[in-house]
This record gives structure tokens, sequence and C-alpha cells, in this order.
């Protein structure tokens, strides 16, 4: 959570996103256990009535379906992937305290993180091979998108957070509708490296191949997945995307 008492601070954000990162390189870790299994993201293979989809996309369906009823997505920080299969939630829960613009409701880029994880990124490190052992898989394959998703849409806490703390730089344009010059106040490549550099180092260690005999040997040239592939998702994918989620909620913030 990045507030306390309703607020937020740019530390929290900050400290919310480091720890993002950490669930991210374990669930890629536990997902390149598995092959690849194409079968299961093939639309073609199953037929249920009602359902026109792969059995991946069935998966998360019903699993968001069930969330949903217990309030995973009142929550802010969190996105759906198919948001038409969603659900009010059953139980009396509290409703988590809202601290974003209600613009945000408006912000899903799921798509997008979705077409990224099966396309781009699963085949860069999931081998070749199908095991049938789907309904495992489905479950890495929906922590990896989920927790993607909801690092990539902290970028609406992220936007608010620098804007409650100088919206005299972001207001003009904000106004002016100005996409590329809110991208540029947004952009800052030495922290961008920094990041990089982080997660490439956390993947080191925490995808280190490790025996233990007499004392603990750390095979450092072999990896549970390559700390190269994380570090480039985060350069190609995972800071773009955040940053166009605080640019379109900026464009909204001042509605």
């Amino acid at each position: 959570m990045a507030f306390n008492d309703d607020k937020l601070s740019l530390e929290s954000v900050r400290q919310s996103l480091i720890r993002l990162e950490d669930t991210i390189i374990f669930s890629l870790i536990e997902r390149a256990k598995y092959p690849l299994n194409s079968k299961l993201y093939d639309q073609n293979l199953m037929e249920i009535p009602g359902f026109s989809c792969s059995v991946f996309e069935y998966f998360v369906k019903e699993t968001e379906a069930l969330q949903s009823k217990v309030g995973r997505y009142e929550s802010e920080e969190e996105e759906p992937f198919f948001p038409d299969a969603i659900f009010k939630p059953d139980l009396p829960l509290p409703k988590p305290p809202s601290v974003l613009h209600p613009a945000e409701d408006s912000i899903n880029i799921n798509k997008d993180i979705w077409c990224m994880y099966i396309n781009k990124l699963l085949p860069q490190f999931a081998t070749e091979g199908d095991d049938s052992n789907y309904a495992c898989i489905a479950s890495c394959d929906l922590q990896c998108l989920q927790a993607l998703s909801r690092r990539i849409h902290y970028g609406k806490f992220v936007a608010e957070v620098k804007f409650i703390d100088a919206p005299q730089d972001y207001t003009p344009a904000i106004l002016a509708q100005d996409r590329e010059a809110l991208m540029k106040l947004l952009t800052f490549e030495t922290v961008e490296e920094m990041v990089k550099k982080r997660v490439k180092k956390k993947t080191m260690i925490f995808a280190q191949q490790v025996t233990l005999n007499d004392t603990i040997i750390i095979k450092e040239e072999k990896y549970k997945i390559d700390p190269s592939i994380v570090s480039q998702l985060y350069a190609d994918w995972v800071m773009p995307l955040t940053k166009h989620v605080e640019v379109e909620y900026l464009l909204r913030r001042l509605d």
C-alpha cells in the first residue's frame, strides 16, 4: 500500500515499487521452471459452451471472477484483465480508502501487458516444450501478469504524488493536453538506469543456482532466469508503460 491515513508520499510509493520488483522477479523465476506449453494460449484448442478463448484466458476470467467476489478489484492498486467478467463483492468487506482522482477508473492497459507477456516476454525465458501441466503454469502466468499489472498501473500513484508535490509544473501541460511535455516532465534517465541495474542485481541474487555441500557454493555463471532479461523487461516495457499510465492519469487529473 502506497499510503497511510489516506495520504500519499513519494517515499512510500518508491518503497512499494521496490517491493514489487521482488514480486515480479520471484514470479518469473517460478514460471521459468516450466516449459512454454504454447497450447495453453491457443484460442483454437478449447471448445466450451459460452467461451471462445484459450485455456489460459478461461483460467484468468474464472479466477478474476472469483477474486472480484471477495473485493480484489475494489482496490485502486488492482486492474482486471477482463473487466466485463468481474462482479461486485459478495462479502461485506470494508473498501480500501481512495486516494486517487476518480479518473483512474478509466485507465486500464492490461491488454498491452497481456500481449507483451505472452508474445514477447515468455518466449525469451520459457524453454520450448509441453509437459501438459497447464493448471500450474496458468497459475504462475497469472501471478506474473498480476504483478506486472500492479507495478505498471502504480503509475497512477506516482503521477498523483508528483502532481501534489508540484502542481505548478504539471498544470500547464495538462491544460494544453500536451502528452509530450508531460512525458518529458516524468522522465528521469538516471533513475531509470538505476532501476535497471537494481533489478538485474536482484535477479542475479534471487536466481542463483545454489548447492550445499560442506559449504555453500554459488554457481554464478548459471541462473534460473537470465538477469539481463529482467533488466530489459524493465527498460523496454515496465518503465515505458508505467510512464504511459502516468501521462494518461495526468491528462485527466483536472477533469
